[in-house]
């Protein structure tokens, strides 16, 4: 679509008025065509419900541009594009200058492309070009016509009015007089106009204005103080103010002409259609008649309704304006009346509707034998469907490669298709019956209808006689294959476990085996032995299986059957069982070379599990004796500390000499390791108990020799006498519960309470920080040592032993066995009991045990 368009321009366009691209609008004109065009525009686009805001911007879609010219023109446009792209909106615009150029208006270089990027000048010379063809060309006042005949027209109307001289569309208008005397001219109730003043231009357009808008439906569109300020006013916005008061008052007096003009047209259109009834032979042609019947009340009546209704309104709008404008009312001429208009309607709806009813009793009618004709064309539809490819199916010779199984299922199939076929023997006789009532009511196409019937008579004989010849054939087929088959049944029962045979037999001979003693080889030696044993056996039943599949290949050959020798009942082949008895054969000296061995290396890991086990047998007890031996010395010693020192010297030499029966063991493990070898039945000593006997025997020795060389230095420097020391590892011992050389918490608590110590939690927490430093939860001999050694130095200690005791013995100089044992825990009563001498003093009686010597001798304070 071009953008610009040279239609011919109307006569009305004189040179000077036609839009020049290249001229600028003078500012304060653009400023009151703007206000006026928009005013006009938004005073038909309220009609649809909208308006616009802003000329240039609003229109650039094209969607409220193509709705204004409907609504002026009360004509559809072409449905607008509704996408949002600028091609949309230019197809848009396209399609309202298309309309407007189809109208005859000579769009002065008007493009698409200026409206849609909102050109201004543009914009309201397409405006402007819409008000002169559709508000002011239509006027026409004594031969003069669109601007001439409206000026002529405003001259006329205020010819009688003083002051008021209408020359022009612009300095004509300047005082508002203009204005006001056509108002007053055509409703002199609405306006005084004795009381206006030349002198108020301002005041007089105002006052025109807004009794226009309240009283004639004329929207405001000028401004009066740029009318009066301008020199020279825009004569477009005042020739289209103007032309609105022409439509609201010229009308009344060309409604007289217009009417009786319409009255003709409807009349004129409103020929009878020549509605005779002439029956028709098929339902399509008198289908054809009913839908130009329906076109008619569809497209062409409607219009005319329209017309009619349009007639009445104009005629009651005019006689109100007349009444309004206290005019005489108008009498149309004789025949062109509402009523003649009203009778000759009421003609043509009678005409129709005894026509309409012709056609539908005609329609039913040809419908009836219609509808016979097609439950036949149904029916032999189905039925043709039904048959089509059956008689090639029967005449298949399929059954001749099939298996026995085919074969009954083709017997099966067949007997549903005889069923099928015996079902269907009431359709061919309804077909028959239908197209022999069709002849007798003389349907119009009866030769094709016969024909029809006569192929599907003769089909249906065909079929009946080839369905018994394929039956016997299928029956005959079916006993040959099951001679074959009863063979295929034997072969498939018989094959299937010999291969699982030999599919078991060659994964057992292929079988990877881990083995770890001379026996479970030999297990699998002799196993592998009697399979062998099995073989000949399992021969025989290859060469039976064999031989039932020669009996098939030679029925099928003896009788020319066109069938494969397949088995369906087996997934095995005759070649199958060939390649596996093959490969069987194969296997079995290759299983015998890697049992054989496997014997061999099983007897030399032996050797080197009784070459180990004879070295860990002795070495094991030789390092616990050697620890029970140490642990014994340290709990039995009594003698001089130096001599225990040389004993546990000469144990330490010992020791280290037997350091290289360990280093050869080590070496004998790392054969064993590097054999695989994980287990030995001859010894329950592992490397790894070996390891940790021989690092804990090493460790301990160490650890003893320098307890006895703390003890020698603690002695020597605290001055105790071998008998003290004796005595403190006599206490201790006792007191060593678990005999490991150490004393847990609880057993030196005992011990302390039983040498009289009156223990409470924060003085036994005291003791315990001196004794166990680091918190370990045990008390070594040497910690107990420096302890005693300590308390000993204290002169008080004794008495306060001597306290304790008397406490326990409720002030008595002597205390009794019950007594200890009722107060002190066993261990400590017992001790106790075992070394108090008995109380010889005053008072005494049996049984009484003296606590002070016993508390004194515990402290070195006499020769006990």
């Amino acid at each position: 679509e071009g953008h610009h368009r040279s239609v011919p321009t109307y006569e009305y366009m004189t040179q000077e008025e036609e839009w020049d691209r290249d001229l600028l609008l003078d500012p304060a004109w653009e400023k009151q065509q703007r206000k006026t065009f928009t005013a006009w525009c938004n005073s038909h686009l309220r009609k649809a419900g909208t308006q616009i805001e802003n000329i240039e911007e609003d229109f650039r879609n094209g969607l409220k541009l193509m709705l204004l010219l409907e609504v002026i023109s009360g004509e559809r446009l072409p449905k607008p594009d509704r996408g949002k792209m600028r091609f949309h909106k230019i197809a848009n615009v396209n399609k309202a200058l298309d309309y407007i150029a189809s109208k005859g208006v000579k769009l002065v270089s008007i493009g698409a492309e200026e409206i849609v990027d909102g050109n201004v000048k543009m914009t309201l010379g397409m405006i402007w070009t819409i008000i002169l063809r559709f508000a002011i060309q239509d006027i026409s006042v004594e031969e003069t016509s669109a601007k001439e005949g409206l000026l002529l027209w405003c001259q006329r109307k205020t010819a009688p009015y003083r002051n008021v001289n209408i020359q022009n569309f612009h300095l004509s208008w300047k005082d508002g007089l203009g204005l006001c005397a056509l108002i007053h001219r055509h409703r002199p109730d609405l306006i005084d106009y004795s009381k206006l003043n030349k002198d108020d231009p301002i005041g007089n357009i105002n006052l025109a204005m807004e009794i226009a808008e309240k009283h004639l439906d004329i929207p405001k569109m000028l401004d009066a103080e740029d009318i009066v300020n301008t020199p020279k006013p825009d004569e477009r916005a005042i020739m289209t103010y103007v032309s609105c008061f022409y439509h609201a008052f010229a009308g009344a007096d060309k409604h007289n002409w217009d009417l009786c003009i319409q009255c003709y047209l409807v009349l004129v259109a409103l020929p009878l259609p020549l509605f005779q009834l002439t029956p028709e032979k098929t339902m399509q042609a008198m289908q054809k008649k009913l839908e130009d019947f329906r076109d008619y009340r569809r497209k062409h009546k409607p219009p005319k309704v329209q017309e009619k209704c349009q007639l009445e309104i104009n005629f009651n709008t005019l006689q109100t304006k007349l009444r309004i404008s206290n005019r005489p009312a108008f009498m149309p001429s004789e025949g062109k009346m509402v009523s003649d208009i009203a009778g000759a309607w009421q003609r043509l709806e009678q005409a129709e509707k005894g026509y309409e009813e012709w056609l539908l009793n005609e329609i039913r009618r040809l419908e009836r034998l219609e509808h016979l004709a097609e439950k036949f064309r149904q029916k032999a539809s189905t039925h043709e469907q039904w048959a089509y490819g059956k008689e090639q199916i029967l005449l298949q010779k399929d059954y001749e490669s099939a298996s026995l199984t085919e074969v009954r299922a083709m017997l099966r199939k067949h007997e549903a298709f005889e069923s099928d076929l015996a079902a269907h023997q009431d359709r061919v006789e309804q077909i028959a019956a239908i197209a022999q009532e069709l002849n007798e009511l003389d349907y119009h196409d009866a030769a094709s209808v016969n024909d029809r019937c006569q192929k599907i008579c003769d089909q249906w004989d065909s079929l009946g006689t080839l369905t018994q010849k394929r039956r016997e054939a299928l029956e005959r087929t079916e006993k040959l294959l099951e001679t074959i088959d009863q063979l295929h049944l034997e072969f498939a029962k018989r094959a299937a476990p010999f291969n699982n045979w030999m599919e078991g037999a060659m994964e057992d001979l292929q079988d990877m085996f881990i083995v770890h003693s001379i026996e479970e080889i030999q297990s699998l030696i002799s196993a592998h032995d009697q399979f062998k044993a099995t073989l000949p056996e399992a021969d025989g039943e290859r060469q039976a299986i064999l031989s039932i599949q020669n009996e098939v290949e030679k029925v099928i050959q003896s009788y020319s059957m066109r069938i494969s020798a397949s088995n369906p009942y087996s997934t095995v082949t005759v070649e199958e069982i060939r390649t596996k008895w093959e490969k069987v054969k194969q296997l079995v000296p290759q299983r015998d070379q890697s049992l054989q061995e496997e014997l061999a290396r099983q007897h030399a890991n032996e050797r080197l599990r009784r070459q180990f086990a004879a070295q860990a047998n002795v070495i094991g007890p030789w390092i616990q004796t050697k620890m029970e031996e140490i642990a014994r010395s340290s709990i039995e010693m009594t003698g001089p500390l130096e001599d225990q020192m040389n004993q546990l010297k000469q144990y330490e030499q010992n020791i280290i000499n037997y350091k290289h029966n360990i280093d050869k063991l080590e070496g004998d493990h790392q054969l064993i390791q590097e054999a695989l070898v994980f287990d030995n039945k001859h010894t329950n000593y592992t490397m790894e108990h070996i390891r940790v006997g021989w690092e804990l025997l090493l460790t301990t020795i160490a650890r003893t020799i320098n307890e006895v060389e703390t003890q020698i230095l603690t002695r020597d420097a605290k001055g105790i006498t071998q008998e003290q020391m004796n005595d403190f590892r006599a206490s201790f011992n006792h007191f060593d519960r678990r005999k490991n050389g150490l004393m847990d918490h609880d057993d030196f608590r005992a011990c302390l309470i039983s040498m009289g110590y009156d223990l409470g939690e924060a003085e036994f927490a005291r003791i315990m920080t001196l004794v166990d430093p680091n918190g370990q939860g045990t008390v070594t001999f040497q910690s107990f040592i420096d302890f005693m050694t300590r308390e000993t130095a204290d002169t008080d200690t004794a008495e306060q032993v001597i306290a304790s005791f008397r406490i326990l013995a409720s002030d008595k100089p002597y205390i009794l066995a019950d007594e200890l044992r009722r107060e002190l825990p066993p261990e400590q009563a017992q001790y106790c009991i075992k070394r108090m001498p008995p109380y010889t003093g005053p008072g005494s009686v049996p049984g009484a045990l003296d606590y002070t010597s016993f508390s004194s001798a515990l402290y070195g304070e006499s020769d006990l």
